[in-house]
């Protein structure tokens, strides 16, 4: 059952980039430390996540068993959120999962039982769908109180 991350998605998708825009630009740009990820570069790499999990929505419905991952500090890096509008980033963010949302309504249900693999072990789609929104919510949480 994917309604309840559809549902949830949907919910985020209206609250969360105005959320967003409340913060501070020095706030979402502070990095504290090298190695740590600004409030910035973090909704990046919800873009990322969201970039990567999206081939994985629909190549498993079609190869068999594909498997896909990613380095997600390099795309991060690479991808220059920091040096990059926040209200871009933000835009970027929230389209990108709507066309998400439009994309779980149609997959058929029995697709949901498909995998792809991911590291080392085997997900269905309905597990990938459901574990994207869920870790979607954890980095919001992450950004709303650091």
């Amino acid at each position: 059952m994917i309604e309840k991350a559809i549902n949830r998605l949907d919910f985020l998708c209206k609250i969360i980039p105005d959320l967003l825009r409340s913060i501070e630009k020095s706030a979402l740009n502070e990095k504290t430390s090298s190695e740590k990820w600004s409030k910035k570069e973090i909704i990046g790499h919800l873009i990322d996540s969201a970039t990567n999990n999206h081939q994985r929505f629909i190549r498993t419905q079609f190869e068999n068993r594909p498997k896909i991952s990613y380095s997600q500090n390099d795309w991060t890096k690479y991808n220059f959120y920091q040096q990059i509008d926040s209200n871009q980033i933000i835009g970027f963010w929230t389209i990108y999962n709507k066309q998400l949302i439009e994309l779980f309504k149609k997959i058929p249900n029995e697709n949901l039982q498909l995998e792809c693999l991911v590291g080392e072990n085997y997900l269905t789609l309905e597990y990938l769908i459901n574990d994207y929104v869920e870790h979607l919510e954890h980095h919001l949480k992450q950004i709303v109180t650091y």
